[in-house]
């Protein structure tokens, strides 16, 4: 499923709307039902209205009645492969309990990773039940 998430994340990324910094992303989730989702960055004037790829990908998943993710796949157009931002961590430790991370560059170099190596002891919904 690597080489199918990377390709369409690959396709994403030619989506982003990245005027102001010019690094574009493109990002595919896999789900637990087998859906793929896709998202690009889309950068605002306002800079902190700016959404990353990655959520823009989990949150198309979840308003289509997703709830699991299994892995997820980030391409950048950067000499070496872009690990998502901490909010985007966040926000798939939310969703998963240790999601597969492909990251990849518009090259062809990937480094596989998981969430839990990108996002130790993360803050989750677990946290939060009562004991």
């Amino acid at each position: 499923m690597k080489d199918v998430l990377i390709s369409e994340a690959k396709k994403a990324l030619k989506n982003a709307y990245a005027p102001y910094s010019y690094f574009k992303v493109g990002a595919a989730v896999l789900m637990k039902s087998g859906k793929i989702y896709t998202g690009t960055n889309v950068e605002n004037a306002s800079y902190g209205a700016t959404v990353c790829a990655e959520r823009v990908a989990i949150f198309k998943a979840i308003s289509e009645g997703e709830s699991e993710i299994l892995e997820i796949a980030v391409v950048t157009e950067t000499e070496e492969p872009s690990p998502p931002c901490g909010i985007c961590r966040q926000v798939i430790a939310e969703f998963s309990d240790d999601a597969f991370v492909f990251l990849a560059n518009t090259k062809g170099d990937i480094i596989e990773t998981s969430l839990s190596k990108l996002l130790p002891m993360a803050f989750t919904k677990k946290d939060l039940k009562n004991k």
